[in-house]
């Protein structure tokens, strides 16, 4: 088993993984402040909680967007575990031409992703995930990486419209029975579910006419469960997308 970890602008996701399955999966709060030794706490209670002996971890690598914290994560796992995590980055091997103008640039989750969903599913691929941005990357019939887009997420714009708007309050996220809401809450609820929903539908459009063919579509991250069936393509959910790309990344590169 190797720990497989992706840390995120508002969670860090820790995972337990290998060629057979996938042992757990939980997220601590990113949180810029949190020393190695702190996390190091959070990580070794989580293996416990889920009954993980560390002798069975053989290895560990790290996909971060949050590039001042790589070294308190890097630390935090060694300290519990003893085993230096490998970091995605520029140089590691992909397995996949990064077609960018500047390929450093690249999320590394976004390649992580498109690694994963590339080594199970048809090409071209359009790979969503829904986090604290959206992001919908694009892998042609070729297995090259040629880009995508980046919007903010769900809870970025509906955090946005409560603090930017003087009668608009903060609610839960939550999908609404109709899109026609009958108070303000439900109108706010349709507006960012349903805009959220028909946006994708409209991007995917877009995307398969650029490729000028259709795209198998998967879909990973935190909220993807809740837009994705609302969707009217055919979209795979997949919550270990991530972990599974980050195992192929340890077996390449280890």
């Amino acid at each position: 088993m190797i720990l497989a970890i992706d840390m995120g602008n508002t969670n860090t996701v820790i995972g337990g993984i290998d060629e057979k399955k996938t042992y757990f999966i939980e997220r601590v709060t990113t949180d810029q402040s949190r020393t190695a030794t702190e996390y190091a706490v959070s990580f070794k209670n989580i293996l416990e909680m889920c009954g993980i002996d560390v002798a069975d971890i053989e290895g560990a690598i790290l996909s971060s967007v949050v590039p001042p914290l790589n070294s308190v994560i890097l630390t935090a796992v060694e300290k519990v575990t003893g085993i230096r995590p490998l970091l995605v980055g520029s140089g590691m091997k992909t397995g996949m031409n990064i077609l960018m103008d500047n390929p450093k640039s690249v999320g590394s989750d976004q390649i992580v992703d498109a690694v994963a969903a590339s080594h199970e599913h048809p090409l071209p691929l359009i790979v969503i995930d829904m986090g604290t941005a959206t992001t919908m990357c694009v892998v042609d019939k070729h297995r090259n990486y040629i880009g995508g887009i980046i919007l903010p997420g769900l809870k970025v714009s509906l955090d946005s419209l409560s603090s930017k708007t003087a009668q608009l309050p903060y609610i839960s996220l939550e999908v609404p029975d109709r899109v026609i809401g009958k108070n303000t809450i439900d109108c706010m609820r349709a507006g960012i579910i349903f805009g959220n929903v028909d946006m994708i539908d409209g991007i995917i459009d877009r995307m398969e006419r650029e490729l000028g063919q259709p795209a198998t579509v998967v879909a990973t991250g935190g909220l993807s469960r809740f837009i994705t069936p609302m969707c009217r393509h055919k979209i795979i959910c997949d919550d270990a997308l991530l972990l599974k790309g980050l195992l192929i990344l340890y077996q390449k590169n280890k």
